[in-house]
């Protein structure tokens, strides 16, 4: 691969705890990549859309950071990491030990390797079929009454390919105190899902 090759637009690097779906609670090294096709209106991280305003950064130097953690647990963000491929990246990260986490929404193509991959399709643009096939969990987020339709949408898409996906429903963070009860409602009528909620930040960390 050439330099330009092993440069992704990283807008932050951290290392906190999953806050959100089956890996909640799991220390993790957040890598954070610039750049975002969806552009959904309830996004709390609008500023890593632009791709041109984040730095190039090498994905040896990525490496190195990751390794220094305690955690061998590595979780790609955005923006959409799928707008870049991965491979090289997730061969350097298992070369070192650590696991591959992948949050994407699943409407660009797949690239690297992954030990589990959250796919949380939005409405702007189309869910890959790919993704339906690897995703180890679908996370819904709910913004409004008629997002539960859509949720049995991709739902239904998932068990046709994938019936062992954790299914989880998450109240939009503006709109939780509305939405929560009805979240709660919801899956006590439809109990293959599960909730999922913003714990980081209600404990109040990144």
């Amino acid at each position: 691969m050439t330099m330009e090759e092993n440069m992704l637009p990283v807008m932050e690097e951290f290392y906190s705890l999953q806050g959100e779906g089956y890996n909640t609670g799991e220390a993790a090294y957040f890598i954070r990549v610039g750049g975002c096709d969806v552009g959904c209106y309830f996004c709390d991280v609008k500023e890593a859309w632009d791709a041109a305003i984040h730095n190039p950064t090498n994905v040896y130097d990525i490496v190195e950071r990751a390794k220094q953690v305690p955690s061998k647990a590595v979780i790609l963000t955005g923006g959409e990491p799928m707008l870049y491929n991965m491979d090289k990246l997730c061969t350097l990260l298992k070369q070192n030990g650590i696991r591959t986490f992948l949050e994407t929404s699943g409407t660009s193509p797949l690239s690297g390797t992954w030990d589990w991959i959250c796919l949380s399709p939005k409405e702007n643009l189309p869910t890959l079929p790919e993704f339906y096939r690897v995703a180890g969990e679908l996370k819904m987020i709910v913004c409004h009454e008629n997002d539960f339709e859509r949720a049995e949408y991709h739902a239904a898409k998932i068990a046709d390919v994938n019936p062992n996906c954790r299914l989880y429903l998450q109240p939009e963070w503006s709109e939780r105190k509305k939405l929560t009860p009805l979240i709660v409602e919801y899956i006590k009528q439809n109990p293959k899902w599960k909730i999922s909620q913003q714990t980081h930040k209600y404990i109040d960390i990144r």
